[in-house]
C-alpha cells in the first residue's frame, strides 16, 4: 500500500505542489478572460478595474503606500495607473493634511460612476465562469480558501 502512495505522488507529484498550481490555473484561467473582457468591451485593463475597485471600497481615500499594499504592488505600478485614471478623471489626488509630501487618492464622481458600471460587468463576468460550479461547491470552496488565507497570514 505504501508503494502505491509513493508511486502516486512520484507521478502526480507532492499534494501541496499540486494544490498550489491547480489554484493558479483556475485563477489565470478567469483572469485571462476578465481581462479580456475588460479590454474588449471597455476599452481598459484589469489593473484599471482594481484600482478603481479598491478606491470605491475607501470612502475618504487612500494614501498611494496604502493603495500599492492593498493590491500587493509595488508603489510604482500604482503610480503610473493611478497617473492614467488621474488624466481621465476617474481618481483625484490631493496632499494629506498631516504630511504634504505624501498624496491621498480618491475617486472622482465620474469615478465611481465608472467603477459601478464596471463591477456589473465583473460581477456578471465572474458569475459567468463559476456557473457550472454548483453554489454548495462555492460555499465550501470559500470556506477552504478563507481558512488558508488565515493560515497564510
Amino acid at each position: 500500500m505504501m508503494a502505491e502512495a509513493e508511486t502516486a505522488e512520484t507521478r502526480n507529484g507532492p499534494l501541496d505542489l499540486r494544490a498550489w498550481i491547480r489554484l493558479l490555473e483556475c485563477a489565470k484561467i478567469i483572469e485571462k478572460r476578465l481581462r479580456r473582457n475588460f479590454e474588449e468591451q471597455f476599452d481598459t485593463t484589469l489593473p484599471r478595474f482594481d484600482v478603481l475597485a479598491t478606491l470605491g471600497r475607501s470612502h475618504e481615500g487612500m494614501r498611494m503606500g496604502e493603495l500599492s499594499r492593498a493590491l500587493l504592488v509595488s508603489n510604482g505600478n500604482v503610480t503610473a495607473v493611478v497617473r492614467q485614471l488621474q488624466e481621465e478623471g476617474l481618481v483625484a489626488s490631493a496632499p494629506a493634511p498631516d504630511d504634504r509630501r505624501s498624496a491621498i487618492v480618491s475617486l472622482t464622481a465620474a469615478g465611481r460612476h465608472r467603477f459601478e458600471e464596471l463591477a456589473r460587468a465583473h460581477h456578471g463576468w465572474v458569475r459567468e465562469a463559476l456557473a457550472e460550479f454548483p453554489p454548495d461547491k462555492q460555499k465550501a470552496l470559500l470556506r477552504l480558501l478563507t481558512e488558508l488565507k488565515t493560515s497564510l497570514v
